[in-house]
């Protein structure tokens, strides 16, 4: 028996039992869904408390891309397969190379679906697996674990740091280790989980809700929206084609078949698109207009009191 980590567990927010859960096992289904729907509700509440670490994270993000570097997530378990998530939505989202978000999960591509055993344990495939991406100090890393004590991510972690790699950590339990190591620590004080120590419920849901706003404002400041559209989107399937016609629709309020007409001389570029229509310039000089502003779509319409 491994007991300095029962020591570990009994200590971990996560791991203590809910007082409001305590006779889960003898409540209907209207019930039991109702006592869980009221724990999430203190997932939001959670989130609230750490926004100011949430947008210093953004902030470092943003910074890091501009140079050149990537957003790397790690995690073993629920919270590898969040990070993977997140990465793998980017491209289609936001129209990036699936090189700049990057999701690692312990275990590797077969633990996204199946439990691996032991990968959590492992100190040196972390490193192996950031090695194999060629993480480098240009890139940041955030590490995923809701009891910030998980071995795999927080060697990645010290990893990072020795190479002089930004760090973050998402996370469910105060001053935890991955807390005390990482420049920028997010951590979602969620409480004790409505069954006993199964953290994909709260504590994977504010991971979820935390991922979502990373990755999203830092495409916002990138530039990848226009007003609250997704001007970036790529249309790889017949909905996403559609969702760029209603977007330069909405964008312009021009009708359907100038949006479609335009989305063809724009090559399916919808940011193109949309800056063709609003401006009045034709392809290249719209291209040129928004090189120049490196993609930001409504500082290009603003040169020459475009709009």
């Amino acid at each position: 028996m491994n007991k300095p980590l029962l020591n570990t567990l009994s200590t971990l927010i996560t791991e203590q039992r809910n007082p409001n859960s305590m006779n889960i096992d003898q409540l209907s289904a209207l019930d039991i869904v109702t006592l869980m729907n009221a724990e999430d509700k203190r997932v939001p509440l959670a989130i609230e408390r750490v926004l100011p670490q949430i947008a210093q994270a953004v902030e470092a993000i943003v910074n890091a891309f501009q140079q050149g570097g990537r957003l790397v997530y790690i995690g073993a378990g629920t919270s590898g397969r969040l990070g993977v998530l997140d990465a793998s939505e980017c491209p289609p989202t936001f129209g990036v190379s699936g090189e700049m978000v990057k999701g690692i999960i312990a275990g590797g591509e077969r633990a996204i679906r199946y439990p691996v055993e032991g990968a959590e344990d492992s100190q040196t495939a972390a490193v192996e697996d950031l090695q194999t991406i060629q993480f480098s100090t240009r890139d940041v890393l955030v590490g995923i674990a809701a009891s910030g004590r998980t071995p795999y991510v927080l060697s990645a972690l010290n990893y990072a740091k020795q190479l002089g790699a930004l760090t973050i950590s998402v996370t469910s339990n105060p001053n935890s280790a991955m807390t005390q190591i990482t420049d920028i620590d997010i951590n979602t004080l969620v409480g004790a989980e409505v069954l006993t120590g199964s953290s994909r419920l709260k504590s994977g849901t504010a991971q979820k809700l935390v991922l979502n706003m990373l990755s999203t404002a830092s495409m916002i400041l990138l530039g990848k929206c226009y007003e609250n559209l997704m001007v970036d989107v790529q249309a790889s399937n017949e909905k996403l084609k559609a969702r760029a016609i209603r977007i330069v629709m909405q964008a312009t309020d021009c009708d359907e078949t100038t949006a479609e007409q335009t989305l063809i001389l724009a090559e399916q570029n919808t940011k193109l698109a949309i800056m063709m229509i609003l401006s009045g310039q034709p392809k290249a000089a719209a291209e040129r207009l928004l090189e120049k502003e490196k993609g930001h779509l409504r500082n290009a319409l603003n040169q020459g009191d475009i709009l």
